[in-house]
């Protein structure tokens, strides 16, 4: 795998439910079609020019360095760090980052800071030796592999990510699950409580909208549509004691319900 050199790694995200957050590789394997929003600000800022170069990533062979010398300075303002929002720490079939992934939230925990992890590769069991306080997600959209194969072409497989994260749930590992972005019926036609009761156990889930997408601009209704599923995955987390974030943008305030 090739490698890359960065002067800094921990950083303060704008995402809304994030505090710190480290990105250890510049693209992704995974190749997301939705599109993907990382993607378009790494092409946009010129640190890609195609989707062919994302799709071929490039590890920072100075992170652990980097951690080292930034973690003392940053602890006491460190309230969490996610992996990752512009890449991802487990990318299916890459051993090279997954080992970095695990050495970079050791060394996190070892300073009393807690990490976050989100990917649409395969968690692996040896985060159950790590903190407690880790929580641990996946992104999953729909359950069909057929339109996994095309938005989410080198992700793992939707059934074997849920596995694992189901394992170490019953590990007692915190657990979450982003269906975010998810598609509108002229996307993908799917039921969204057959994809809640497939993640029934875990502690949280954050459900987001679809952005980027003229498909989903363009669906009639769509923000009503989007309410409504709001109300069933609220609905839902009620019911089964479930933690609920809905990212800013998918609720619209004063717009009436469609069935």
């Amino acid at each position: 795998m090739r490698t890359i050199r960065r002067k800094s790694m921990l950083y303060k995200t704008g995402v809304e439910y994030g505090d710190y957050t480290m990105n250890h590789v510049q693209g992704c394997s995974h190749g997301c079609t939705y599109p993907c929003y990382a993607y378009l600000m790494a092409k946009r800022f010129g640190r890609v020019t195609t989707y062919e170069e994302w799709c071929c990533p490039l590890l920072v062979e100075n992170t652990l360095d980097l951690l080292e010398c930034e973690i003392p300075r940053l602890r006491h303002k460190i309230k969490s760090v996610q992996l990752c929002f512009t890449t991802d720490p487990f990318m299916y079939g890459y051993d090279e980052v997954c080992k970095m992934s695990i050495e970079a939230i050791r060394m996190l925990n070892a300073n009393e800071i807690p990490c976050t992890v989100l990917t649409k590769g395969l968690l692996p069991e040896r985060l159950t030796e790590l903190s407690d306080k880790n929580s641990y997600g996946i992104t999953l959209v729909s359950l069909d592999e057929g339109y996994r194969r095309i938005a989410e072409p080198g992700a793992a497989p939707c059934a074997e990510r849920l596995r694992s994260l189901e394992e170490l749930h019953a590990a007692g590992c915190s657990t979450w699950v982003s269906m975010e972005p998810y598609p509108t019926p002229n996307v993908h036609e799917q039921r969204l409580s057959e994809l809640l009761e497939a993640v029934a156990f875990v502690d949280r889930i954050v459900f987001g909208r679809a952005n980027y997408n003229r498909a989903v601009s363009s669906y009639p209704d769509a923000k009503a549509w989007y309410n409504n599923r709001v109300f069933e995955v609220t609905k839902f987390c009620e019911e089964h004691g479930i933690g609920l974030h809905v990212k800013k943008g998918t609720w619209t305030e004063g717009v009436a319900s469609v069935a």
